[in-house]
Order: structure tokens, then sequence, then C-alpha cells
């Protein structure tokens, strides 16, 4: 495993727990907001946690598009030269 794959995995495992909890956050949120409470405490702390879950998904998408994209540049540029087969040889 070389260090490129080695960051791949790691971003992917990293990405994939981040996006749960972006899923957890804002399933409760959904929760807190429409529970039947009397409390408007918690309806807008369901709220905030709405809020926050959907800037994270903004930050996460932007993040792992940069992240795409530089892996895919570096990649492309890492490759072997093509070999160049010269028949006169």
């Amino acid at each position: 495993m070389n260090i490129i794959e080695f960051i791949n995995s790691l971003t992917i495992k990293v990405m994939s727990i981040a996006w749960g909890l972006f899923l957890l956050t804002w399933s409760i949120g959904w929760l807190l907001k429409g529970s039947p409470i009397p409390f408007m405490r918690v309806k807008r702390a369901g709220q905030d946690l709405i809020e926050d879950a959907v800037w994270a998904a903004f930050w996460l998408a932007l993040g792992s598009s940069i992240f795409a994209l530089v892996s895919y540049i570096v990649s492309s540029v890492a490759s072997p030269p093509p070999v160049i087969y010269n028949g006169t040889a």
C-alpha cells in the first residue's frame, strides 16, 4: 500500500463517518423540531441542529469535491510517461 492509496482509504473512511454523523444530527434535529413538546427551547435546539447539519453537508460536499479534483490531478501528473516504441531499433 503506497501513500496515495492510504490517503484515499483514510479519506473515504473519514467522509463516511462524517456523512453518517450529518444524517444522525439532521434526523435528531427534525425529531426535536417536530416533537409535540411545548418547550420552545427544545424546538429551537432542533432548528439549530438542522441548520448546522445543512452547513456541514455543504462543507463536506465542497471538501470532498476539492479533494477528488486534487487527487485526479495528482494521479494524472504522477502517472508514468508512456513508452515510445521505436521500430527501427
